[in-house]
């Protein structure tokens, strides 16, 4: 079932730890098939090396398991940005060095400079800390929960903005397929590094003008080419 969405997603899940996002087995790639509404996942405390495409996880939108190895922990924080971002068909969940840094930090990461503005139209937003009651609710999915109102609360899409840190935690990314949703994840480290340097050597800097912005996003949007 669903065995070539399973091959791409173990692929981008392989390459998590080769690019120095992960440890052990810390985060997930995830991707959506949405005319059968299924989702393929990292199966949980699988190390990364030992994964196979026989192994990953395949589950229903309610978290069903249809086949494959139980799924991550996580699996309920991409059900819940699958359900609410109808447009998203991959997600990262990382615990890349410079996104975590930002995400303990509670600070959200401004538009310094144009790699940031190529590839998200606006403020990176972190979460603002779940409450002890959303915790003993149901922890992972009001993570998800906390992304989509950061986004919603902030005015900010889910198709221009594809990107969450969640606080205390760590970045969330996504995509048009698992690799896509990697790629943002791989940017958005990037520029959580260069905010944060940016920061400390320039404690009141400023943000790059909105004709800039418009300029760089755009004019990469409207020439960037398939990626997956």
């Amino acid at each position: 079932m669903l065995e070539e969405l399973k091959e791409k997603v173990c692929y981008a899940n392989s390459l998590l730890p080769k690019n120095g996002f992960c440890y052990f087995t810390w985060g997930n790639v995830s991707a959506i098939d949405r005319e059968k509404e299924m989702i393929v996942i990292k199966p949980t405390g699988v190390p990364f090396e030992e994964l196979t495409t026989g192994m990953m996880s395949v589950v229903d939108l309610n978290g069903n398991l249809i086949e494959g190895l139980p799924p991550s922990m996580d699996t309920i924080t991409h059900l819940e940005l699958y359900r609410s971002f109808p447009i998203i068909g991959g997600v990262t969940h990382a615990h890349s060095k410079w996104a975590v840094i930002m995400a303990q930090a509670g600070q959200d990461v401004p538009v310094y400079g144009v790699t940031h503005a190529e590839y998200f139209y606006g403020d990176i937003p972190c979460t603002i800390p779940l409450s002890d009651e959303q915790i003993h609710k149901n922890y992972r999915r009001e993570i998800g929960v906390q992304i989509v109102r950061s986004l919603y609360e902030k005015k900010l899409s889910p198709e221009r903005v594809s990107a969450c840190l969640v606080a205390a935690h760590g970045p969330f990314a996504w995509g048009k397929n698992a690799l896509d949703s990697l790629r943002n994840a791989a940017v958005l480290e990037m520029i959580c590094m260069t905010a944060w340097h940016n920061a400390q050597m320039q404690p009141k800097a400023n943000r790059i003008s909105q004709t800039l912005l418009d300029e760089h996003y755009f004019t990469r949007i409207n020439t960037q080419k398939p990626i997956g």
